[in-house]
């Protein structure tokens, strides 16, 4: 089969491939690459961290200390009214609860300000698997003998932890969607990045690969 060289010399070929790739290639990819830093700049410095989440753990904080001395006061006011496996199930309760509620605290805070999303999670999953369970066990079994005082704190703090159980969730929505656009964003950049090495910075091609024919004698030399 014939193959046909092409008649212009192989300077201009060079310098129409040269505009061309300048005019065409390059400005087009620098302001794409601008665009997406632009992009990546603004997702990654969007803070997602939920505000009401934050004022539910600020005032949960200082209420804590004043439920943890009522409820002490009360379960010794009714101690030796109880009996025996109420006695052991409320101290047991009260020890989790008052264990569990400094980690869980702790864990909300940072997960909330840092945006880590595994410790909001385990603040979640603490606030709905252990503490929510035993504050309803306080505020709904007539069996431990209630008092006023302290069917009320309990349903104090039980409106503080659903609260704050509706916005981890929904805080934690917002910064998986957040890290999700993340990685695709940095799959993509990666992608477009090992596109553009492999390609030439005149031709905008891969090298040794022309649209342009080349001469035999260019072939040669190459």
């Amino acid at each position: 089969m014939p193959v046909f060289y092409s008649p212009v010399p192989d300077n201009l070929q060079m310098g129409l491939a040269y505009m061309g790739g300048s005019v065409f290639t390059n400005n087009r990819t620098a302001d794409s690459d601008f665009t997406r830093e632009q992009e990546d700049a603004s997702v990654v410095n969007d803070l997602v961290s939920h505000l009401p989440l934050q004022m539910l753990l600020y005032f949960n904080l200082f209420y804590f200390p004043c439920w943890w001395f009522s409820a002490v006061f009360m379960l010794e006011v009714k101690y030796y009214y109880l009996p025996g496996y109420y006695q052991a199930l409320l101290i047991t309760g009260l020890v989790l609860v008052t264990v569990i509620e400094v980690i869980r605290l702790y864990l909300g805070y940072i997960g909330n300000l840092k945006e880590k999303v595994p410790a909001l999670a385990a603040f979640w999953l603490l606030s709905l698997s252990f503490q929510l369970p035993v504050l309803l066990f306080f505020v709904t079994d007539e069996g431990i003998i209630i008092l006023p005082l302290e069917r009320a704190i309990h349903s104090i703090f039980l409106i503080f932890l659903l609260a704050q159980i509706l916005a981890s969730f929904l805080a934690l929505r917002t910064m998986t969607q957040k890290l999700t656009m993340l990685f695709h964003m940095r799959q993509f950049g990666k992608v477009e990045s090992l596109q553009h090495a492999a390609m030439s910075p005149i031709y905008g091609l891969t090298y040794n690969r022309s649209v342009l024919p080349l001469s035999p004698t260019h072939e040669i030399y190459n």
